[in-house]
């Protein structure tokens, strides 16, 4: 049988995917995250399933219990909070897995991060102001950062910056990007996205650390840092600025390029 990763989204039942639904509705067991996740999110979960909350567990009891159910001959579907490629602890189960001979495949879910932006109404990628979306995490009672992703050197690039799992140290990541983005900088921290206790905060460098603190936040957020936060005077982006011609109906004008062959029958299902 098969172990799901299923990216649970922000925790809202209604962000799942289609696909994430039909799994969990046909897996008899089913492992999740329950610091994270809306109750509402197990509702999917057919009558009777096995259901087994992985906050307090290691990755070897997880390991575990995902191991036995494909030994009873059970599909799991393993939900991970936001999106299983970021900071789900996936390869480390996916290895474990692979050592057992448990099969297993992955679908995505709304990241934190997209939810969050969607929440307060903003594009991280806005013409000439940000083009680029840095992903990365604050270093505290966690693995070591690589040398090579030093938060100095993603902040000199002055990109939309995305912490993850870094809430606890707000006001400190705040004073050491001043310098690179400056104490005016918008800032946007959510959490809890799209549940109940959902919590949203917009400020600047210079005041976000002390909202975070008088809001109480500790877990479940994400923290977003750039000027895209709140662009109101930029370009208009050339794919859809009616005074330039698009690059499809500029080559169709000048009808300087060749069409495409039409694969020949007797060989197109080669």
């Amino acid at each position: 049988m098969t172990v799901h990763f299923i990216g649970a989204g922000p925790g809202a039942a209604d962000l799942l995917t289609l696909r994430a639904v039909r799994l969990l509705e046909t897996s008899p067991v089913c492992v999740y995250a329950g610091t994270y996740l809306d109750e509402a999110v197990l509702s999917h979960c057919p009558p009777g399933a096995t259901l087994v909350d992985s906050q307090h567990l290691d990755l070897d009891q997880i390991t575990a219990h995902l191991v036995a159910a494909h030994e009873a001959g059970h599909d799991v579907a393993r939900l991970c909070s936001g999106d299983p490629s970021l900071y789900s602890a996936l390869a480390e189960q996916t290895r474990r897995l692979d050592a057992a001979g448990v099969p297993w495949d992955v679908t995505p879910g709304v990241p934190a991060y997209a939810a969050a932006a969607a929440i307060v109404g903003r594009e991280l990628t806005v013409p000439e102001v940000a083009q680029s979306v840095v992903l990365t995490r604050a270093q505290a009672a966690s693995t070591a950062m690589p040398d090579t992703e030093a938060l100095s050197a993603f902040a000199a690039t002055r990109a939309t910056l995305v912490l993850h799992l870094a809430v606890r140290r707000t006001r400190e990541l705040a004073e050491s990007l001043v310098d690179a983005y400056g104490a005016d900088c918008p800032v946007v921290v959510v959490g809890n996205a799209s549940q109940p206790t959902e919590t949203v905060l917009q400020g600047t460098l210079a005041d976000i650390g002390a909202q975070v603190e008088a809001a109480n936040l500790r877990q479940a957020a994400v923290i977003m840092v750039g000027r895209a936060l709140a662009a109101r005077t930029f370009p208009e982006s050339h794919l859809y600025d009616s005074h330039r011609p698009r690059h499809g109906a500029e080559r169709d004008e000048r009808g300087d390029q060749e069409p495409e062959p039409r694969p020949d029958s007797a060989t197109s299902g080669r």
